[in-house]
């Protein structure tokens, strides 16, 4: 029998994110400042706080439009880079499944993959470019793959997981290529990137 996600696990995925992105504010703001800004720590940190507020004061009956909310409230949040992709992937994800009181592990795989390309879509970043996507595409990629496999929902998330890590971690020698991490040049060059860090903060906490 399909395993099928209901509504309170969502809530409780999102409270965990929200939890490790304002707990790991401070780690993500050293990595940005090596890189570029140095803001990446308080906009994550501001989202985290949001997205609390919202999963409080929000049903979920409709799955789709609850991720779509939630990317709304993302991005008034922080409208930074980042805010704008991540509410772009949460929006894009909730599209795949409007109308939905429970999802299939197959919906979450396709919300994964169109989260990618809404995220690739908005930041124009190609893959090796060393941004959130070396992270993303891998993680989709592996959890895709473990669930046309027959693997359960745990396995699946720890396999994905553990893609975004590898992914980050091929990246960390390169070059930054895009935004003011790319002005910085060389000097990026063995830096982790924020938005891959950010990426594995947060499926780290939905997989705890």
């Amino acid at each position: 029998m399909e395993e099928k996600i209901q509504g309170q696990a969502i809530v409780k995925a999102f409270e965990r994110v929200c939890m490790a992105l304002n707990a790991g504010g401070e780690y993500l703001t050293s990595l940005d400042q090596a890189m570029g800004d140095g803001d990446m720590g308080i906009n994550m940190e501001r989202i985290g706080t949001a997205l609390l507020e919202y999963i409080r004061t929000t049903e979920i009956n409709d799955i789709g439009k609850y991720f779509v909310g939630a990317g709304m409230a993302t991005n008034r949040a922080a409208p930074s880079t980042m805010g704008t992709l991540l509410a772009t992937g949460l929006m894009r994800a909730g599209k795949e499944v409007l109308g939905k009181a429970e999802i299939s592990p197959a919906d979450l795989a396709a919300m994964f993959k169109a989260s990618f390309l809404g995220i690739q879509e908005r930041g124009k970043a190609q893959l090796g470019n060393k941004t959130i996507l070396d992270a993303l595409y891998p993680a989709s990629e592996a959890f895709s793959k473990a669930i046309n496999e027959g693997k359960s929902l745990q396995e699946a998330g720890a396999l994905s997981l553990k893609a975004a890590e590898e992914g980050r971690d091929k990246v960390t020698p390169l070059r930054s290529q895009i935004g003011r991490a790319g002005w910085v040049g060389e000097r990026t060059e063995g830096h982790v990137d924020p938005g891959c860090a950010a990426l594995v903060t947060i499926l780290t906490a939905i997989n705890s």
